[in-house]
């Protein structure tokens, strides 16, 4: 895997990439058609080179992999979930700053558990 870079998953692989994870793990719930998905990515783009070898950053295309998005109850994208220790600790639906998404990190990924 390249280092700094967002990591696209599918059904398939989201158990052993995400939740058995040793490390916190973003995921963004996104689809192709999605306009807001588009403008959320680049920031996405930036937190994974930001947070390199802290947190993997990954992406999941929910029409390609609709299990994972039912699993987790996505009903709204783009929504980005928060995994440590391999639990959702945060989730957010929407357009994000950020600063908004930098805190939520840092607030929910590298508190003392």
């Amino acid at each position: 895997m390249p280092a700094g870079k967002v990591v696209t998953v599918s059904d398939a692989e989201f158990e052993a990439s995400v939740v058995q994870n040793g490390k916190p793990v973003i995921v963004d719930f996104w689809a192709e058609w999605c306009q807001p998905c588009k403008m959320l990515a680049p920031t996405v783009e930036e937190i994974a080179n930001e947070y390199d070898d802290k947190i993997l950053v990954t992406k999941l295309n929910v029409d390609d992999n609709p299990a994972t998005a039912t699993k987790f109850g996505i009903r709204g994208i783009p929504t980005l979930l928060f995994f440590k220790d391999g639990q959702v600790v945060q989730q957010i639906v929407g357009v994000k700053t950020k600063a908004e998404i930098k805190k939520i990190i840092d607030e929910n990924l590298f508190a003392a558990s």
